[in-house]
C-alpha cells in the first residue's frame, strides 16, 4: 500500500505535468451546453496534428531505425499502461489484417495483461518488474524494438520497459507528452508531443491518447511501407481473410494493373490469393512460381521485384 508520503510525492510529481495542468477557464465547462462543449472538444484536438508536426523529425529517425531491423527479422513491441497500452495492442492487432504480419511480428504489451484491455488491474502500472518480466518472456534481441507509451512520460511499467529493453540490447523508442520526460530520456529515440493540458484535467485519453495514436499510426505503416509491404499506397501485403477483405483484393489488382475482371481471377487463383504474386504475373507476364520466386528473392519488394522480372 502507498504511505501518505509517498502518494504525496506522487502528487507533487504530478503537478508539474503538462497533462495533467488544471485549466480555471473550463472551471465551468458542465455548465455550458451539449454543442458548446462539443466545439470546444473540437478546438482542442485540432492542435493535436500540430504538435505532432513538431516532432516529425525525430518520429521519422526512429522508423528508419525500426524499419532497418525489422528487415532483418526483428519485431516492434509496444508496452504501456491503460489508455496509452491499449493503444499499442490496438496498432499491433491491426498489421496482420492489414499488411499480412505474423501475428509475433508486431506485439502490444498491455500492463496486467489481456485483461487490462476491459478493466483496471490494480498496480500493474506501477511495476517495472511486470515490464521486465513481460519482455523477457519475449526473449528479446538486438533486431527487435520496443516503444514505451506514456502520457505523462514516467509509467514505472512503460519506463521499466525501455529501460530493460535497452540494457538487452534491442533499439528502444520512449513516446510521450510531457516535455523533459524520464521515459524519453531513457530511449534511443525519444519522442515527446507535448498536446498540453487536457479539457477534462488529467484525463489523458483525450489530446494525449490521440496524439499517441497518431504517432504508432506512423510507425506502424511507414515501417511497413519501407518493408514493402504496399505498391504505392495500395495495400498489396493485404491478408484476403473475409469477403470485404476478398473483395479489396480483386479491387487493389485492378487498380494496379488495369486488368479485366476475368484476367484478374486467373492471377488471382494462380497466386493463390495472393495479391502482390497476382499483380506481379499480371504486369511482368510471368506465371505464379516465377512471381513467388522473384518476390522471395527480394524480401517481399514489388517494384522490385517488377524490375527484375523485366530486365
Amino acid at each position: 500500500m502507498t504511505s501518505a508520503s509517498d502518494a504525496r510525492d506522487l502528487q507533487a510529481q504530478l503537478e508539474q505535468l503538462t497533462t495533467e495542468a488544471f485549466r480555471p477557464d473550463l472551471a465551468e465547462i458542465d455548465r455550458l451546453s451539449t454543442l458548446e462543449i462539443a466545439t470546444l472538444m473540437n478546438g482542442e484536438d485540432a492542435g493535436v496534428p500540430g504538435a505532432v508536426a513538431r516532432e516529425l523529425p525525430r518520429i521519422a529517425a526512429a522508423v528508419d531505425a525500426v524499419a532497418d531491423r525489422m528487415a532483418r527479422g526483428g519485431r516492434l513491441v509496444y508496452a504501456g499502461a491503460g489508455t496509452a497500452g491499449r493503444l499499442g495492442v490496438l496498432d499491433a492487432s491491426e498489421c496482420p489484417p492489414t499488411f499480412n504480419t505474423d501475428p509475433a511480428q508486431v506485439v502490444g504489451l498491455i500492463a496486467g495483461g489481456p485483461q487490462a484491455m476491459v478493466t483496471s488491474v490494480e498496480g500493474a502500472e506501477d511495476s517495472a518488474d511486470l515490464a521486465r518480466a513481460d519482455l523477457d518472456a519475449l526473449d528479446l534481441g538486438p533486431d527487435d524494438t520496443v516503444v514505451g507509451v506514456s502520457a505523462s512520460g514516467r509509467t514505472p511499467y512503460a519506463l521499466g520497459a525501455v529501460e530493460h529493453a535497452r540494457k538487452l540490447g534491442a533499439l528502444t523508442i520512449g513516446l510521450a507528452c510531457n516535455p523533459d520526460s524520464a521515459l524519453a530520456a531513457a530511449a534511443d529515440h525519444g519522442i515527446e508531443i507535448v498536446t498540453g493540458p487536457e479539457l477534462i484535467t488529467g484525463s489523458t485519453r483525450l489530446k494525449a491518447g490521440t496524439a499517441q495514436k497518431l504517432v504508432l499510426n506512423m510507425i506502424s505503416t511507414i515501417t511497413m511501407i519501407r518493408l514493402g509491404k504496399t505498391y504505392g499506397n495500395l495495400m498489396v501485403d493485404v491478408r484476403a481473410s473475409n469477403d470485404k477483405l476478398r473483395a479489396r483484393s480483386r479491387r487493389i489488382v485492378a487498380l494496379a494493373t488495369g486488368a479485366d475482371d476475368t484476367e484478374i481471377d486467373r492471377a488471382l487463383t494462380e497466386a493463390n490469393g495472393e495479391v502482390k504474386d497476382a499483380i506481379l504475373t499480371l504486369l511482368a507476364g510471368v506465371d505464379g512460381p516465377t512471381a513467388a520466386r522473384l518476390l522471395t528473392e527480394h524480401r517481399g519488394h514489388l517494384r522490385a521485384a517488377l524490375a527484375a522480372a523485366r530486365a
